[in-house]
């Protein structure tokens, strides 16, 4: 078994031409897509609009381009759920669905079996988007129950 042994100049040298190499390599395999970009800070829980933002080109994988904001559709409604730099690109990560119910507004509960629905008033313990299974304290009773969020902003409860 043979060992080399390179002395720091010859590291140098061949860290210096594999810095020369790496660009070339990694343009063979990367494309330049044009992603939407915030041209101001976006807050967490600030509402996405059209307007600040603009078009701008990153040379990436096509491959991991799926993760980012490529289309203002994508937007459309979300919320950050972190900062948002301008310049930057978008994580579809980074977005939210609106909360449809909020912490200690009161909204409707709904059991429904069959044919018999009965409704009822009730405060939110914590906020929720559509689909997000909560507890909701009953304002009649001060029971403490757990429901569904549906699309209009109300609660299921009961059996699901």
């Amino acid at each position: 078994m043979k060992v080399a042994i390179y002395s720091a100049k010859n590291i140098i040298r061949i860290m210096a031409m594999a810095s020369c190499v790496w660009p070339l390599a990694f343009a063979a395999y990367a494309d330049r897509i044009a992603f939407l970009v915030p041209s101001q800070i976006i807050y967490p829980g600030e509402i996405i609009g059209g307007s600040g933002l603009q078009e701008k080109y990153f040379t990436i994988k096509a491959s991991a381009a799926g993760q980012y904001v490529l289309s203002s559709q994508q937007l459309a409604g979300k919320v950050a759920r972190r900062t948002l730099l301008p310049g930057q690109p978008i994580l579809v990560s980074a977005l939210n669905e609106p909360e449809l119910v909020e912490r200690g507004v009161p909204v409707a509960l709904v059991y429904s079996t069959g044919t018999l629905v009965i409704t009822a008033k009730g405060t939110p313990m914590e906020a929720g988007h559509a689909g997000d299974f909560i507890k909701v304290r009953n304002m009649d009773s001060g029971i403490i129950v757990s429901g569904t969020v549906l699309a209009d902003g109300s609660i299921q409860v009961g059996m699901q």
